[in-house]
């Protein structure tokens, strides 16, 4: 890896911790189309990996509610730990461009139900019906691609959560899975002793973008600035399909 291709991914992963603090948007989910550009799927899964934690992490502990949440959604959350495994399986065994084009779909899935936000509501039996089936799929897709959002983010709009709630759902399914997909990748030999290294100091952009986001959230229209950002994901969830 030359040093202009580890700037370029610096970059991103500031660029994204921006994003992240200025609209809460998902720190994997922006950062990725743009580090699978510059470095491929594989290396970007691992780079992308210690840095999204630090950014969720705090927020999954400091939401409040968490207790409740893990019990609400635990079935859900020990789904995903299978479900990653066969992903890793999927991601060392199936092609990458098989996985980069799966990758463009989640990010436009993602981006246009984030601009859409279709009104869905299920009732609780089906809440509770579906908790292993969306986190089993959302495990699977997470190991394969290294997004944690579909079909998570659906399902959690789907139940009609006050805010708190909603991002303390999301952020401890995150922060859960990103653990595992981190054993998961350092066991298929994807997340070498070197991309580690680099992804811990990954931190440091990521966490400086978000301070830098979450100070410019104050003096720009939130709203405006989301829907950009949310339709510069489709484009490149358009050219992720298009290139791999």
């Amino acid at each position: 890896m030359d040093w202009s291709l580890i700037w370029l991914a610096g970059l991103g992963l500031f660029l994204a911790g921006i994003v992240k603090g200025a609209t809460g948007l998902g720190y994997s989910s922006c950062a990725l189309p743009f580090l699978v550009s510059a470095l491929g799927l594989k290396p970007a899964m691992a780079l992308v990996l210690i840095p999204a934690m630090a950014t969720n992490v705090n927020v999954a502990f400091t939401a409040g509610h968490l207790v409740e949440t893990w019990r609400r959604f635990s079935n859900l959350y020990v789904a995903m730990l299978p479900g990653i495994a066969v992903g890793v399986c999927l991601l060392v065994w199936i092609a990458q461009a098989v996985a980069v084009k799966t990758l463009g779909l989640i990010v436009i899935a993602y981006a246009a139900m984030t601009l859409v936000r279709p009104q869905i509501l299920i009732s609780k039996f089906a809440e509770r019906s579906l908790q292993v089936p969306t986190g089993f799929a959302n495990g699977v897709l997470t190991g394969l691609t290294g997004s944690q959002v579909m079909p998570l983010f659906p399902y959690m709009m789907s139940l009609d959560l006050d805010p708190n709630r909603l991002v303390q759902a999301i952020n401890l399914a995150v922060t859960v899975a990103s653990v595992f997909l981190a054993i998961g990748l350092i066991y298929a030999g994807i997340m070498t002793p070197d991309l580690i290294g680099l992804s811990i100091l990954a931190i440091v952009p990521a966490i400086f973008g978000a301070q830098l986001g979450t100070k410019l959230r104050a003096h720009i229209p939130a709203s405006q600035f989301r829907s950009v950002v949310l339709y510069v994901l489709l484009a490149t969830g358009f050219l992720l399909l298009v290139r791999a």
